[in-house]
């Protein structure tokens, strides 16, 4: 091919060729640095006897799982904490609570900063804490740790859903136990962060009702494993983790199917059984058991209790702990200016009268 030699030509030939290709746009995203999570913690430290503490509950919890301890745990707070303010004044209750009840419970705070989403929606208090849609990430990390330094301080077991692995590399610290929700319980980046935890875990069976993916799951888990991650500093680094013998099935319910009867407890541990992996079993009284009614969770909370204290279910001694959505006022609200103070933004909740009335009357 004869190129033009006359420099207004050459230019002319080239607009023709830029011209005649595909015209794409290359976009990059955005980055925000953030501190890294030895900086945070820096910033917002655990005294030595909150770590002690944190230390004292997840042996309460394994113990618990293990058979040790003969009290049901229970997990109960917020489906997804969207004010700090709301969230510390439910926090003094349940501590008082918990203090009540504590010859036969032990109760965790739920304290969820991390809201999965199907499609889009709003990503929680650490990802969006003003929910402007826009995100702001070093504001979430400052107000979740507050907010989890707080609720500790009073005493509280807390939990939460891991949903990025580099959120527990921030706070993880204070959290006695830790939930790996439906969407993620095959992922093996989430089995091999479970891998690595320090403190007891349950995984959700699958989106569908399925079981297979949980026993999967948990027999990665307590093996060990290589995997990216981020160190205290920030620079990225290859993890080695030494497997987490502490992990448990949590019953959840799927696309139109509830799992909290006895027939289907039983099927679960059998399926644990043969896997052969911890045959614990916490019930989801919320989610897909209780098909997004709120209410529903009284009456599958007492069903479950009976199922675990009549010998004739075979099977339901495995039942260790309870799982409820419970704020200060009952129901949900969307999103907007004039919100019911202490109401929950995403799935509907128990409010707290019936939250203490259930927890004393099981």
């Amino acid at each position: 091919m004869n190129m033009p030699t006359n420099p207004a030509a050459l230019n002319a030939e080239r607009t023709l060729i830029a011209a005649s290709q595909p015209q794409t746009i290359a976009t990059r995203p955005a980055v925000t640095p953030l501190p890294a999570p030895a900086q945070l913690r820096h910033d917002f430290p655990a005294s030595a006897g909150l770590q002690s503490r944190v230390a004292a509950h997840r042996d309460e919890v394994r113990r618990i799982l293990s058979g040790e301890d003969s009290r049901l745990l229970i997990v109960v707070g917020p489906c997804s904490i969207h004010d700090d303010v709301a969230a510390l004044e439910y926090g003094l209750k349940l501590s008082r609570l918990a203090r009540e009840v504590s010859d036969r419970f032990l109760i965790v705070m739920r304290a969820y900063l991390e809201k999965p989403r199907t499609t889009v929606g709003w990503k929680g208090l650490l990802y969006d804490p003003d929910r402007t849609g826009q995100g702001d990430l070093n504001e979430g990390l400052i107000r979740s740790r507050r907010l989890l330094l707080n609720l500790a301080g009073m005493g509280l077991p807390l939990a939460t859903e891991a949903l990025s692995p580099f959120a527990m590399d921030y706070l993880g610290d204070l959290v006695s136990w830790t939930a790996i929700g439906a969407r993620t319980t095959e992922s093996q980046v989430h089995r091999e962060m479970v891998s690595g935890l320090p403190m007891p875990v349950g995984f959700k069976n699958g989106t569908d009702g399925s079981v297979g993916v949980a026993v999967n799951a948990m027999k990665s888990a307590a093996h060990a494993h290589q995997h990216f991650g981020i160190g205290d500093t920030g620079a990225p680094v290859m993890i080695n983790t030494p497997g987490n013998p502490d992990t448990h099935l949590v019953l959840r319910g799927g696309r139109g199917i509830t799992n909290y009867d006895a027939a289907s407890i039983r099927e679960a541990m059998a399926a644990l059984n043969a896997g052969g992996v911890s045959r614990s079993v916490m019930v989801d009284c919320s989610h897909d058991n209780a098909c997004k009614q709120a209410d529903r969770q009284l009456d599958i909370a007492r069903e479950v209790l009976a199922q675990r204290r009549a010998a004739e279910y075979d099977g339901s001694r495995g039942i260790i702990g309870l799982m409820l959505e419970s704020f200060l006022e009952p129901g949900r609200q969307d999103d907007g200016d004039d919100l019911v103070f202490g109401c929950s933004i995403t799935d509907p909740c128990l409010g707290w009268d019936q939250t203490a009335q259930l927890l004393r009357s099981l």
